[in-house]
């Protein structure tokens, strides 16, 4: 009697889907996990007469002609005892009583390995007086004890526990196993990895201990591609570290979608590009990694400009202007502002550095040296006037300059720290120095009326806000302290403190556009000073930026002061907001503790209420523009204009 076999293993399916193509290993599992029998080619020897009513030779995995039929006597299975025994009955078609081909069989030992229990599988033959027995031999695969996953760096441990510790302890069903991969592969979806996912086949060893390999999308680099706005490549002007050092991904971080969207966000907020792309190619040295092709497009970051004018400060006067935002390609900004006119010269020259290249904790640098004039807000505002002894308003002038360093730090907290000096000077009109008022008052914390000033400076800032540009929820606080030291005229020794936290709330009130957000916005600051101080170093409340309602330093001048404000924000339609606003603002009763008292003998109240509405104007490169209309407790009115929120 002769018989035929039909072997199958595990190590044949894993052969044959290992000679696949390369790329197809960084495809995701899907059914290839389950074993898929493979046609098996018997021999081609001719058959006796007396066996022809046995099954005979398989010449094809697909017949030529139509397959004799064979009556099946017995069907017996080995191997497979309890559940798997029922799987097997279950899965073939093959049965007693019945006739069967050679194709049937075949199908049978897919059937057989589809239900993803079993590693081995024969089916033998044989030739009986009754028909043909047909007998299956099945090697269950072993019980799964452990899923190791190589490769994986930021998939948790945890994930993976929950997806496969269900299934220890029972024999491997390749069909589960599936399950559970397809569900790594959506946890990485889900969490901005698309590259994330199970690759090639798994390996299991006799120990019941499955390997799977994991190919997460690590980035194996960052290149930049400069075109210009034609889309022809050119030689960029912004050095690649510097866009590279901006980016929160690095190479050998895992890619992710999420991440990949703020640091475009980032690269936009730089202001030296008009456009960024974003393309994923694959690792020339390893396809399961990914090389990150940042193409820019760079704007026009450098401006001059000039112009003429007259200001009762100065008289006529010419201005001539320059500024560039990436100065060397390093994103250095320089604003350099002159103006001459008919008595002095006046000067504005500013550097920052966003990120000093030695430092890799973000260091940044900002420094200025300046000639500035103005009109105090200490020295004006309030029912009764009080100007310089000759009829003129005083202006303040100061001549100095400043150096900060800043850096950030965890906990979205920010530093700075930095030293200052001004040379402070009270003028009149004609650029004479005033030390007094018309009341005999000094308006300098020297009788000279110079005075020098030189502060170190200290801030902390922590920002946990949404946008910070345009806030919809989130919170941030800022501290500051400065603290002068008592050298040249003047003696000047004060301790400057000051506090500021914002909180804001999204809100559904009016719903006047459904898709844009409503905020309630509050805002609470104080502040005080310490030890001998320069009268124009008080705070002055009231204005645009301050409690609104009042004209700009007309409700207070004080040692110390607390200012809150709230705020509803609401949309109107595209680019036009609106603002419902309520402000108080309070010197504590410090208006007689400054030097001169500035406030008190001009009338101010030293107390307040204001309140109204607001039009905000998103404008772009600007932010919004603001227009606020307010009223104040004591029946004055006023209209404000200012750029970017209040607060």
């Amino acid at each position: 009697m002769r018989s035929y076999v039909l072997t199958l293993s595990l190590a044949t399916v894993l052969a044959t889907v290992t000679q696949a193509p390369a790329s197809a290993e960084t495809q995701p599992l899907g059914a290839s996990v389950l074993p898929t029998a493979q046609r098996v080619k018997f021999s081609d020897k001719p058959v006796a007469p007396q066996q022809r009513n046995g099954l005979g030779p398989i010449a094809q995995a697909e017949p030529a002609e139509p397959e004799p039929r064979v009556l099946v006597a017995e069907v017996l299975v080995e191997g497979a005892e309890g559940a798997l025994l029922d799987a097997v009955y279950g899965a073939i078609r093959t049965r007693p009583g019945f006739t069967t081909t050679r194709t049937q069989l075949q199908r049978d030992i897919d059937a057989i390995f589809a239900t993803g229990w079993f590693q081995n599988v024969q089916a033998t033959p044989e030739d009986t007086p009754l028909g043909v027995r047909i007998r299956f031999v099945v090697q269950p695969n072993p019980v799964l004890k452990q899923v190791n996953l190589v490769g994986v760096k930021v998939l948790p441990q945890q994930v993976a526990d929950e997806v496969f510790t269900p299934l220890y302890g029972e024999v491997l069903n390749f069909r589960s196993l599936q399950q559970g991969i397809q569900r790594i592969n959506e946890w990485y979806k889900k969490n901005g990895y698309p590259l994330g996912q199970v690759v090639g086949t798994p390996k299991v060893d006799e120990q019941g201990v499955v390997t799977l390999e994991v190919a997460e999308g690590v980035i194996a680099d960052i290149r930049i591609r400069y075109l210009n706005a034609k889309d022809e490549e050119v030689k960029g002007k912004t050095k690649p570290y510097v866009i590279i050092r901006e980016l929160q991904q690095k190479p050998g971080d895992v890619f992710n979608e999420k991440t990949a969207q703020r640091d475009l966000q980032t690269l936009f907020g730089l202001g030296v590009f008009e456009d960024v792309r974003l393309n994923l190619e694959p690792s020339e040295a390893d396809p399961r990694k990914a090389v990150i092709v940042l193409t820019v497009v760079e704007a026009r970051t450098g401006a001059i400009n000039f112009g003429a004018g007259y200001s009762t400060a100065t008289g006529f006067f010419g201005s001539l202007g320059y500024s560039e935002r990436n100065l060397g390609g390093r994103l250095q900004s320089l604003n350099v502002n002159v103006q001459g006119g008919e008595r002095d010269i006046l000067f504005d020259v500013n550097f920052r550095d966003p990120w000093l290249a030695f430092d890799p904790g973000r260091l940044s640098l900002a420094a200025s040296v300046f000639n500035r004039r103005s009109f105090s807000y200490i020295f004006s505002g309030g029912e009764t006037p009080v100007d310089l002894p000759n009829g003129d308003t005083p202006r303040v002038n100061r001549l100095g300059a400043i150096i900060d360093f800043s850096r950030p730090f965890p906990g979205n907290w920010r530093g700075t720290a930095g030293i200052s000096y001004q040379r402070v000077s009270i003028l009149d009109g004609d650029n004479r120095v005033s030390p007094v008022d018309e009341l005999g008052n000094f308006l300098a914390a020297s009788k000279s009326g110079i005075d020098d000033l030189l502060q170190v400076n200290l801030g902390a800032t922590k920002d946990e806000r949404d946008n910070p540009l345009d806030p919809t929820r989130g919170w941030v606080l800022r501290l500051g302290y400065s603290q002068a030291l008592p050298v040249g005229s003047g003696n000047i020794s004060q301790s400057r403190l000051r506090a500021s936290y914002s909180h804001y709330i999204p809100v559904k009130l009016l719903q006047f556009q459904r898709d844009k957000p409503e905020v309630l916005a509050f805002n609470i600051q104080a502040g005080t000073i310490l030890g001998r101080m320069a009268p124009y170093e008080a705070f002055s409340l009231g204005g645009t930026d301050s409690v609104r309602g009042w004209g700009e330093g007309e409700l207070g001048t004080g040692r110390s002061f607390l200012q809150a404000t709230a705020e509803y924000r609401f949309p109107i339609f595209n680019i036009v907001r609106g603002a419902l606003f309520v402000d108080y603002g309070t010197t504590l009763g410090s208006q007689d503790d400054v030097p001169g008292n500035p406030g008190g003998i001009r009338g101010k109240p030293g107390q307040g209420l204001g309140y109204g509405i607001g039009i905000r104007l998103a404008a772009p490169f600007l932010g919004n523009l603001r227009i606020d209309f307010g009223w104040n407790d004591r029946g004055g009115n006023q209209i404000t204009f200012g750029v970017g929120e209040r607060f």
